[in-house]
């Protein structure tokens, strides 16, 4: 008796002794069924094949590959478009696994049957690889003939690799042209940044902020050339100042040694006279005695002065040519000319170096705003230059990169070994079915010899007397086994 749904380790041996057939029979019977399940099943034939992953030829240190997506995500990307309609259709023409009828959905029961047969397995890396690259994966198809699901394994393999090769040549040639026509772009902005910071040079030449010192030693050397031209012009007004007194001089003694009158005194007799005929006017009238005589005397001195012949100087030289002077005078006269174009070069080129130098100081003041201008403009144009720099990079790269496609010297598929013809059909497993059934069996006859001990009312013990009957126990009878030899040789005694 099975109390509170648990089996003793007594009450187990009881029910195998008693039961120990059921569970043999259910074993067999199960066994029996899955085997014969496994043979009737249709078998299906598993074709495979490892596809292996090459690295590039050339290292990514010296040519950079352009596509850096992940394997997995190319690869599940891939095998979307390998399964799609439009790509298994050849492959059920090619083979003939169209449906006789002809019909739409017929079509696409097979192609979902053919994408389901076909399966993509990831390979994993060797334990302890730092490396978590993908090294390759496996193609399995499950078909129902051997031959056939070798020859899809080896269509579908053949369109991973030319799928991947294709791929990465038009994405190689994509980003090739599309680095080519983003440097045109940086090219035309970088002639543009550099027309325009010609055009600044140009427009403020002088005043760029690499001249500023040059403009500044410039105009220091400006300011030591303006002190030397205004010293040497104060000399040669000094020099002019003095031959013109001597000239005065010597003109005067030559009026005295000819005429004996010293025009000096008569014309600052004759300025004395004038003076007071002014002040004289300025008290009388004009008929007045004292103003007639000083106008006769001043009439009679001018007249005198105008007898009195002139000595040639450099403004009537060629009306006095025949006038004999003196040939220190000549020398004179010689030396005020020089004088007089000696000032006139030194007034010249201080208005030139005045002129220059007020220039130059415009140009300084106006750096600051230029340096501005020229920083902001070098700035643009040294963005501009970086980029193309950098796009001229990428480019080569790019180029590189796409040889590299070309010529199949970068990341390739390549297939270890070719797809298997399968001998045995992977699809029922004989000795897997067997063993299911024979645990099915094993786990239905345990099960039905616990219900069978659930259910059992009898009382084998002391203890199952005392709980279902709650009195005590006042003695036992023992179990006489009358087969015992003890016991017919007892009962031999007593007769």
């Amino acid at each position: 008796m099975v109390r509170n749904g648990s089996i003793t380790l007594s009450d187990a041996r009881r029910i195998l002794r008693n039961y120990w057939w059921i569970v043999v029979f259910s074993a067999g019977v199960c066994t029996t069924l899955a085997v014969a399940l496994a043979f009737l099943l249709p078998k299906r034939y598993t074709s495979q094949t490892i596809i292996l992953v090459e690295q590039p030829t050339v290292p990514t240190e010296y040519v950079k590959p352009i596509i850096t997506e992940d394997l997995n995500h190319r690869l599940a990307s891939m095998q979307q478009q390998i399964l799609s309609r439009s790509r298994l259709l050849p492959i059920i023409e090619k083979f003939g696994l169209n449906p006789k009828n002809g019909e739409d959905l017929a079509v696409d029961e097979v192609v979902e049957k053919l994408r389901g047969a076909v399966r993509i397995t990831p390979m994993e890396s060797m334990p302890g690889t730092q490396n978590r690259q993908l090294p390759g994966f496996y193609v399995n198809v499950d078909f129902n003939n051997p031959q056939l699901a070798q020859q899809i394994c080896s269509e579908v393999t053949s369109m991973f690799l030319e799928q991947n090769a294709r791929e990465r040549e038009q994405q190689a040639s994509r980003t090739t042209s599309f680095i080519s026509r983003q440097l045109d772009e940086a090219k035309l902005k970088l002639d543009e940044q550099d027309a325009r910071l010609a055009k600044f040079k140009r427009q403020y030449l002088g005043s760029l902020p690499e001249e500023e010192q040059t403009n500044l030693n410039l105009l220091s050397g400006l300011n030591t050339q303006l002190e030397a031209n205004t010293q040497a012009l104060n000399r040669a007004q000094q020099d002019q100042a003095f031959n013109e007194s001597l000239l005065s001089q010597q003109e005067a003694n030559w009026k005295v040694a000819k005429t004996g009158v010293n025009p000096e005194t008569t014309e600052q007799q004759l300025t004395a006279l004038r003076d007071q005929l002014a002040t004289a006017l300025a008290r009388y009238r004009p008929k007045h005695p004292d103003v007639i005589k000083l106008q006769d005397q001043i009439a009679g001195m001018e007249k005198r002065q105008k007898q009195v012949p002139e000595v040639a100087t450099p403004g009537n030289e060629n009306s006095q040519a025949g006038v004999n002077v003196s040939p220190q005078a000549q020398q004179l006269h010689a030396k005020l000319r020089q004088d007089e174009l000696t000032i006139a070069d030194l007034t010249k080129r201080q208005a030139q170096i005045e002129k220059q130098t007020r220039e130059l100081q415009a140009r300084v003041q106006a750096s600051p705003v230029v340096e501005q201008g020229f920083k902001e403009l070098t700035r643009n144009y040294q963005t501009a230059l970086d980029f193309y720099n950098e796009l001229l990079k990428k480019r080569a790269n790019s180029e590189m990169a796409t040889d590299l496609e070309h010529q199949q010297d970068s990341e390739q598929f390549r297939v270890l070994d070719p797809p298997s013809l399968p001998e045995k059909p992977s699809f029922p497993n004989k000795p897997v079915f067997a063993g299911g059934g024979l645990s099915a069996g094993l786990a239905l006859g345990l099960s039905i010899m616990y219900l069978l001990a659930f259910n059992d009312k009898t009382l084998y013990t002391e203890r199952d007397v005392e709980i279902c009957l709650k009195v005590p126990v006042l003695t036992l009878i023992p179990t006489l086994d009358l087969a015992a030899p003890n016991f017919s040789s007892l009962k031999e005694t007593n007769l």
